[in-house]
């Protein structure tokens, strides 16, 4: 049973939800505003975090296991580097934002090209990658 109070644990629960959608809107607006993929993928990766902390590490776990956390973390890498190449195959330079310019217009969400793929991309690797180092270092601790 975990040793953490009732109070904690109601706080958490109706505080990520809206963590994460946060998180998500600073991923998705990266290329309007300041954040992007890093800093939006840390909030994601952190409301995980904060999960494990307020339940307990198996409940964590049980939440995001350690296998989905890394399948993520190569998915978020996989389209890093497929965006990147599909801009050398268009005849442009890695990670050339020729791709999908014809998109939108300026100030609108669709008006970055690939970035908001890359960033999505960013987000989806950063925050897998904070929640695969935490369970390491837990099982370092042997928690």
């Amino acid at each position: 049973m975990n040793k953490n109070s009732v109070v904690l644990q109601t706080v958490v629960k109706i505080i990520i939800p809206f963590i994460q959608v946060y998180g998500i809107f600073i991923i998705l607006n990266g290329h309007l505003s300041p954040g992007g993929g890093f800093a939006g993928g840390t909030i994601l990766g952190s409301s995980l975090i904060l999960y494990s902390l307020a339940y307990g590490v198996k409940k964590g776990i049980e939440r995001f296991p350690r296998n989905n956390a890394k399948i993520l973390e190569s998915t978020g890498g996989l389209i890093f580097i497929l965006i990147g190449l599909l801009g050398i195959v268009k005849g442009g330079n890695f990670l050339s934002n020729n791709l999908f310019s014809s998109l939108g217009s300026f100030g609108k969400l669709f008006s970055g090209g690939i970035i908001p793929v890359v960033t999505l991309a960013i987000g989806i690797k950063v925050a897998s990658t904070i929640v695969t180092l935490f369970y390491h270092l837990l099982e370092e601790k042997k928690i």
